[in-house]
């Protein structure tokens, strides 16, 4: 297995079914804050239906799609970061995160976000990455924004999440933007 390292102590590395029994622990640990803007703690309310959730994260990574990443802080999974959409045909992908409150403020999430910006544009020659967040996630919007994301509006009410409806804000970089940014 590859990881790459973030900081001092924290790596990050691809997320497959066989860390079902991690990935859930970490859940637990977090769950109410994870799950306050992301659905996925709710779909993972035990080891197997974990485990099945990153086994279709890893049938996609199979197909060049969507695919999850943990963070390791100490040999801790404390949160992670994915491709919710890769799209290599049409150079578009969305990348977004989760933490639990243990590792908060350490800027891993920013970190690892930028080794996966680095690889859609680097690697995989994609032409935009997008940030979709809660407006009410505050912290996201700050990743975005200290990632060079530009805002570019705010769809109302698109998303359901526990029963009430959010209003999601949509960020983008551009390949020309990441580079400029990188090399000044």
């Amino acid at each position: 297995m590859f990881s790459i390292d973030l900081a001092e102590g924290a790596q990050l590395f691809p997320l497959e079914a066989r860390h079902a029994e991690e990935f859930f622990a970490h859940i637990e640990r977090g769950r109410e804050f994870i799950g306050q803007y992301v659905p996925f703690p709710d779909r993972s309310p035990d080891v197997e239906s974990a485990r099945v959730l990153l086994a279709k994260y890893a049938v996609k990574a199979g197909e060049d799609g969507a695919r999850f990443f943990g963070i390791r802080l100490d040999g801790t999974l404390v949160g992670g970061v994915l491709f919710p959409a890769f799209e290599a045909d049409t150079g578009n992908c969305e990348i977004g995160c989760w933490l639990e409150p243990a590792a908060a403020g350490r800027g891993l999430v920013t970190r690892a976000c930028r080794v996966l910006i680095d690889y859609a544009f680097g690697e995989r020659g994609m032409h935009r990455v997008e940030w979709h967040a809660a407006s009410a996630n505050k912290k996201s919007l700050a990743v975005a924004e200290r990632l060079g994301m530009t805002r570019e509006g705010v769809m109302r009410q698109n998303h359901l999440h526990r029963g009430v409806r959010q209003d999601t804000e949509v960020w983008s970089i551009l390949a020309h933007e990441w580079a400029a940014a990188r090399s000044a």
